[in-house]
């Protein structure tokens, strides 16, 4: 990739002057415009079946574009710009993309020869479409399937109105696919999705990066999904947030869910409403139902954690891990302090801080002995 910069921009004829030396003479030319990024392939491909043309489009409202003037033979004998055109000429609906194929050779000969005496006081490339009638080698049209696909973007609100046409197709072509969206419209796609058949995507749903979901998925409303690979029949709950996030299938996730990146979600396993993860395995019909964090963990299968669980995974300075192993009761408000494991089978009393391993299928708890202060009266207010 050769770049060529245009220090002082001069118009779209001088920045294909100076880009035109590095051009091998015997190729063809497509010239493309940076600020119209809807323009599709096809109509690309399209193109290039011609020696040399002009991508142009019929607009109901041409204002700011230039026009395309034909001969009674159907040949563009030039294209004259807004700024340019007479009265009659702005009459005509068929306009210029500004993308064109051009055979090299052709291309950098007329190119030297355009000027700048018009109305901007710019050099057109467009005047090397008049320069190729006269030379009797005329450009073609060749219409775009889609108007809108040429719309080009000069401020904010144009980008805003490109990105709403670029989400409607994504949606279109998602749900004639078999995805399901009640409200489509509030639907984001800020990346690629790939989705299987049956999948149901509810109001307000963001994807971001490279995801892709299995059949039967069914993703509750405000959620945001970010780089995951979602398994047949995950059911994500509303208002929970995915980042590089793996799900085996068959699970539950949320509502209000945080599965931070390097989580892995096992089959049957559910995480429930106000649980983070981070850098976490779940194993096969696990559970960490509400108000708990998991972070850099291993959890085997068939484990329940209690509400209020915490792996106290940092010291201040570094990260350590916990091991949960299969079969093991984890009681509410229990903090793992990491490093630490706990043993298959075992059972951890509600409101413990766990600071040693945990032996496998024994009881193991750490808690203040409760007491019952007789005579005790509440203190009144002096």
């Amino acid at each position: 990739v050769v770049w060529v910069e245009q220090n002082n921009p001069q118009g779209t004829g001088h920045a294909v002057q100076l880009a035109a030396p590095f051009v091998d003479k015997n190729s063809s030319v497509l010239i493309l415009v940076g600020d119209a990024p809807l323009i599709e392939f096809d109509d690309l491909q399209k193109l290039t079946q011609y020696k040399q043309a002009v991508l142009s489009a019929e607009m109901q409202n041409p204002f700011g574009y230039g026009r395309i003037i034909k001969n009674s033979e159907n040949q563009i004998e030039a294209i004259v710009e807004e700024k340019d055109a007479s009265q009659q000429q702005k009459q005509i609906s068929e306009i210029n993309s500004g993308i064109i194929l051009a055979e090299s050779e052709n291309l950098q000969s007329w190119i030297q020869q355009i000027d700048n005496n018009n109305a901007q006081g710019e050099y057109y490339l467009t005047d090397v479409i008049g320069l190729g009638f006269k030379n009797n080698q005329p450009f073609s049209a060749v219409t775009v399937r889609d108007n809108r696909s040429i719309k080009g973007i000069n401020d904010r609100v144009q980008l805003s109105e490109c990105e709403t046409i670029l989400q409607t197709k994504y949606r279109k072509h998602l749900m004639l696919s078999g995805v399901s969206m009640p409200h489509p419209k509030t639907v984001e796609i800020r990346g690629q999705l790939t989705c299987g058949q049956d999948i149901e995507i509810d109001t307000g749903v963001i994807f971001e990066g490279d995801n892709e979901i299995a059949d039967n998925v069914s993703i509750g409303a405000y959620s945001i999904i970010k780089n995951c690979k979602l398994g047949k029949n995950t059911r994500i709950a509303p208002h929970s947030m995915l980042e590089n996030v793996i799900t085996k299938g068959d699970c539950d996730i949320g509502p209000f869910a945080r599965l931070r990146p390097g989580t892995v979600i096992g089959e049957k396993a559910k995480v429930g409403n106000f649980v983070e993860t981070k850098k976490t395995t779940i194993g096969y019909n696990s559970k960490a139902s509400h108000l708990t964090y998991l972070g850099d963990s291993e959890i085997g299968d068939n484990v329940n954690i209690g509400a209020g669980t915490i792996t106290c995974n940092y010291d201040g300075v570094n990260k350590f891990k916990t091991i949960i192993e299969d079969d093991v009761f984890i009681g509410s408000d229990t903090q793992l302090v990491a490093p630490v494991t706990v043993g298959k089978g075992a059972t951890i009393g509600a409101g413990t801080t766990l600071t040693k391993n945990a032996e496998s299928g024994k009881l193991t708890l750490s808690r203040a002995r409760q007491k019952t202060i007789d005579g005790w009266q509440k203190p009144k207010k002096q």
